[in-house]
């Protein structure tokens, strides 16, 4: 929902320095990186920041140098050519550096960029389901995620502060040595900027975290508009125009509150660089007035223009500069305080070890769930047993909490009251990571991933990626052989159209990749969400005769609307509003005339 205004709270300028903390632990990472190119990019960097001195120092000698040749009756040359072959060597050799330090920037700044990202990925793993589904914790996420060109700019702007500073105490020393009263001058002269950056520090940061939320619609509205998934209905549906309004009038909000922003800083940068302007001018005419009066050489005139230039140039970007570091250190905060969250803390997550083998099999001992923050429950007062090696089906109405109880049994969500126990033991004290591998899961709103048949297939087991037996197996026990044979490229076809050699699957033929997973995992546990939606009648009886049959010694549950799938499972379970209805075989429950029984008939009708 767009803002009518928008008024991002002002960071404060403790909470900006307090974000420099950060600045240690990003170089401790950066040095990891490529611990050879960071040092060389450091002692190019050292080398780098004495040669300003030299220059101009070598300039002046060569202008006073060129003004003693003018009294000379026989003129000498050698001092003059050697000052100035040493003015040319410092000049490459400046030059140089500088390419140097731009280079290993730039790959320092990619190497950091990728393990950063990685990192970010990698933590994902930790991720509960129910963290996700919370919005104020996507924002972290999303907050964390950006900015990764921006670390790689922190990183240059950090060490080219250290590099300026050590400029300018060379350029004060050499200043200072001519005309220490200068110094004065110079102060009223970067004064102005240091105010300017202290009225602005974290306004950019402030404007770019009050929008995380809106920064995600306008990025979704951008994808849907625009996405070979949501094509047919913005073309069937006419919504072009509507989604282009809509991220149209978001965007001119933003615009706005930026424009507003920027014209501040433009305002206020115009008027104090006016006063700092003066000051330098104010200096430059001193100078130049002594230099007139015989008080300083030509050679003094051109050391200390320049050095004063050079030095109010450096102090200003190094104030504008570490601005821009505090704020982008605001960011980089919101990247490590994510990589920082724990999700599975190990004082609360279990350590025990799974059993080779279910005995006794799963428990719900009236098992409560409700969101955080929320006085709805999802389920409430679930006490039913999944026996070792039974086929247990969940039926029930949409909304009766069929999905939200395979996430509890996989531990997606923990649960809010009772106890869900394996053998007797609460799931919660087994290691998470194990716990989750004893399961094999499709679900019906399985991801298609837009990488080759192979690995869409492996990565139900992806450490088994290069074993082809394998993958052709779990292929022909959920039927996507059929598949396979019906590509150009076999096995190593490119599957989505997001990529040239890319071919699309039809609705049934990704269920069955996607089935072929599972079979590729062969965990002791099997979980199919409707599994066989896209699936035609003689398909889903087929894939499902093959289930039964692979699945003898597993324990499985089966989520389906069809009562001609749920009626082959050992027992059913009938939820409603959240609760354990009916539990019983499909005969057992067809006598009792409950729910049931009325769902049944109400579909079988349909094919009368």
């Amino acid at each position: 929902m767009a803002k009518s205004t928008l008024e991002p709270q002002k960071i404060k300028l403790r909470e900006s320095f307090a974000s420099l903390k950060t600045i240690p632990r990003f170089f401790r990472e950066i040095r990891k990186v490529n611990p050879h190119l960071f040092y060389a990019n450091i002692l190019a960097r050292l080398i780098s920041a004495f040669l300003p001195l030299a220059l101009l120092f070598v300039a002046k000698l060569i202008v006073d140098e060129v003004f003693v040749q003018l009294d000379l009756e026989e003129k000498v040359f050698e001092r003059l050519w050697s000052l100035i072959a040493i003015e040319f060597a410092l000049a490459i050799g400046s030059d140089l550096l500088r390419r140097a330090i731009s280079y290993t920037d730039a790959l320092l700044g990619d190497q950091y960029s990728i393990r950063s990202s990685v990192s970010i990925i990698r933590k994902t793993s930790e991720i509960r389901l129910a963290d996700l589904e919370d919005a104020d914790f996507y924002d972290k996420m999303e907050r964390a995620r950006r900015q990764t060109t921006g670390r790689v700019a922190l990183m240059s702007n950090v060490l080219t502060q250290g590099e300026d500073l050590i400029v300018i105490i060379s350029l004060l020393a050499g200043v200072v040595a001519f005309e220490p009263w200068l110094i004065i001058l110079l102060i009223l002269s970067v004064v102005p900027t240091i105010l300017n950056e202290i009225k602005f520090s974290g306004t950019g940061y402030s404007l770019a975290r009050s929008w995380t939320q809106e920064r995600r619609e306008l990025d979704y509205l951008r994808y849907a508009g625009a996405s070979d998934l949501t094509a047919k209905e913005v073309k069937l549906f006419g919504l072009t125009g509507y989604i282009a309004d809509r991220f149209q009038k978001l965007s001119d909000i933003y615009y706005l509150a930026s424009k507003k922003l920027a014209k501040q800083r433009a305002r206020w940068g115009s008027f104090f660089n006016l006063i700092g302007t003066g000051s330098y001018y104010g200096a430059y005419v001193i100078i130049v007035y002594r230099t007139a009066m015989g008080i300083l050489s030509l050679g003094d005139l051109s050391f200390l223009s320049g050095s004063f230039n050079r030095l109010r140039g450096r102090l200003q970007g190094f104030f504008t500069r570490f601005t821009a570091i505090t704020e982008r250190a605001l960011y980089l905060q919101d990247y490590f305080d994510f990589l920082d969250l724990s999700f599975y803390h190990k004082q609360e997550a279990g350590s025990l070890k799974m059993p080779q083998q279910i005995k006794q099999g799963f428990d719900f001992d009236n098992v409560g769930f409700k969101y955080p923050n929320t006085d709805k429950w999802v389920v409430r007062g679930l006490s039913f047993q999944l026996r070792a090696d039974e086929k247990l089906a969940f039926v029930g109405e949409n909304g009766a909490g069929k999905t939200t109880l395979i996430k509890l049994l996989l531990g997606f969500y923990q649960h809010s009251e009772g106890e869900i126990r394996l053998d007797g033991v609460p799931i919660q004290n087994y290691e998470p990571e194990e716990y989750q591998a004893y399961f094999g899961v499709i679900f019906q709103d399985f991801v298609r991933f837009e990488l080759t048949l192979k690995e869409n297939i492996a990565v139900g087991s992806i450490d088994e990626i290069e074993n082809e037996l394998r993958i052709l197996d779990a292929a022909d026990r959920s039927l996507a052989n059929q598949v396979i044979d019906d590509l150009p490229a076999g096995i190593n076809q490119q599957l989505g159209k997001r990529f040239k050699a890319g071919k699309d699957l039809s609705g049934g033929q990704w269920q069955k990749v996607a089935m072929a997973r599972a079979y590729m995992k062969d965990a002791p546990v099997m979980i199919l969400d409707e599994p066989t939606s896209a699936l035609d009648a003689r398909a889903e009886k087929e894939a499902f005769d093959r289930f039964i049959k692979l699945s003898q010694g597993k324990t499985a549950v089966i989520i389906s609307h069809r009562f001609s799938t749920v009626r082959i499972a050992d027992r059913i379970l009938v939820l409603k509003d959240g609760n354990a209805l009916e539990i019983g075989s499909h005969e057992e429950l067809i006598a009792k005339n409950g729910l049931y029984a009325e769902l049944f008939q109400l579909q079988a009708a349909g094919y009368q």
